[in-house]
């Protein structure tokens, strides 16, 4: 059977829905860390406070990312995102027209969760539509919705000392939302192909096979370094180096162009190398990278530092989501979700680590240096499943796709879905 081309498979209208959705609500979802500089100063804050608020919006989504996964598999990902959209305007406009305290600003925080969510949509809306040798490429395109933190990071700030209050930000956030709603309605399909739901006692025996849980902490350290330093850099060159809330916000965007840029490049190079190979070398820069950060060495050096280690980690994120179609094919939907729920826990705890630290030392070098010492963790982690892997579900390519459009087997070889 002749192989088609990435461009002759799929289906390129969804998967610009997918893209379309995932940044929009990207945007929404990290848009509370560039304000924080700016909301500090109606609501004065310590850095722990700082940390919670823009921790918040990840938390939220970690846990709505398993019910989205869920709805997903049972009612389609298309429907499920346009739920996900409608409900991501309420904190909308909630934080537009109702906070008058710290408390509500973290409720609405925390409801911002939802836009966090349409990643276990997003993801299987459009990887479903390709087989598996191009799955790596196209869940990269729909992942790099991400770069939606561009928007956040270049324009909130702006807009919020453009029109002197960081509430109308919030209302000027549903126009986009809305837009994309509908092109979403018009132009998403589910994918034919899409597996049948299955029951909910299947569901759990995925989460005692021994892969699951390695993916889980995988992501936690690629998904939640990016997102949890795109929440928590402009803090961070805001205390660090001084910089004016727009100035900070400008530089954080710099570092969130690596890693979104990269993801999709990450899935690619994944397909054509292996994905636990590229895993290997994105995490062993990482961690050299963080702990170079960890100086504290003068802004320019600090800026170069991060911007490459944000592209380490964008890359990494679609690196293992080439991998996990391949082991979890049936259940992509759910394990899209579980994965992506472990992601957030990790932006979740990235600015707690950072803030926290901070706040007791006065320094952020122990804070980086934790996380490099994590994403070591993590390229040991990678490199002794790779050698468990080539003797089950990976062969030995390294996570290399295979060309041939078989079916995922519904459970893996002892050696590789060994139970807890």
């Amino acid at each position: 059977m002749e192989r088609k081309s990435f461009w002759q498979s799929g289906d390129k209208k969804t998967l610009l829905s997918a893209f379309l959705y995932f940044d929009v609500s990207f945007m929404i979802w990290v848009m509370i860390g560039p304000l924080a500089v700016v909301i500090a100063a109606d609501f004065p804050m310590t850095p722990v406070q700082k940390a919670n608020l823009v921790a918040l919006p990840v938390l939220g989504g970690s846990i709505l990312r398993l019910v989205f996964g869920f709805l997903a598999d049972y009612i389609g990902p298309k429907r499920t995102g346009q739920i996900g959209m409608l409900v991501s305007i309420v904190p909308l406009v909630l934080g537009w027209q109702v906070v008058d305290s710290l408390e509500q600003l973290y409720a609405v925080a925390l409801l911002l969760g939802v836009a966090g969510a349409s990643f276990a949509a997003a993801l299987p809306l459009a990887g479903q539509w390709y087989p598996k040798e191009h799955q790596g490429l196209a869940m990269g395109i729909a992942g790099a919705g991400n770069s939606g933190t561009v928007f956040a990071t270049l324009f909130a700030n702006r807009l919020a000392a453009h029109y002197g209050s960081w509430e109308i930000v919030f209302g000027l956030a549903i126009i986009p939302i809305a837009v994309v709603l509908v092109l979403f309605t018009l132009l998403a399909r589910n994918s034919p192909d899409r597996p049948a739901p299955r029951r909910p006692a299947e569901y759990a025996g995925i989460m005692k096979q021994r892969d699951a849980w390695v993916f889980c902490a995988l992501y936690a350290v690629t998904f939640g370094g990016f997102v949890g330093l795109s929440n928590y850099l402009t803090i961070f060159f805001n205390a660090q180096y001084g910089l004016a809330p727009v100035r900070a916000a400008d530089f954080t965007t710099l570092c969130v162009i690596g890693g979104s840029l990269f993801r999709p490049i990450g899935g690619y190079l994944s397909d054509r190398f292996g994905g636990a190979r590229m895993l290997t070398i994105l995490y062993g820069g990482a961690a050299l990278l963080l702990a170079s950060v960890s100086a504290l060495p003068p802004l320019p050096v600090t800026l170069a530092l991060l911007f490459v280690g944000m592209m380490c980690l964008g890359a990494g994120n679609g690196s293992v989501f080439q991998l996990v179609p391949q082991r979890f094919g049936r259940e992509l939907g759910l394990m899209t979700g579980i994965v992506g729920a472990a992601g957030g826990l990790g932006g979740y705890a990235l600015p707690l680590v950072l803030g926290r630290l901070y706040q007791s030392t006065g320094s952020y070098t122990p804070g980086f240096l934790i996380l490099s010492l994590v994403a070591a963790a993590a390229m040991a982690l990678i490199v002794v499943m790779q050698l468990r892997w080539r003797h089950g579900w990976m062969g030995y390519g390294g996570g290399k796709a295979a060309p041939a459009a078989a079916p995922a087997p519904a459970a893996a070889p002892a050696s590789a879905s060994a139970e807890l």
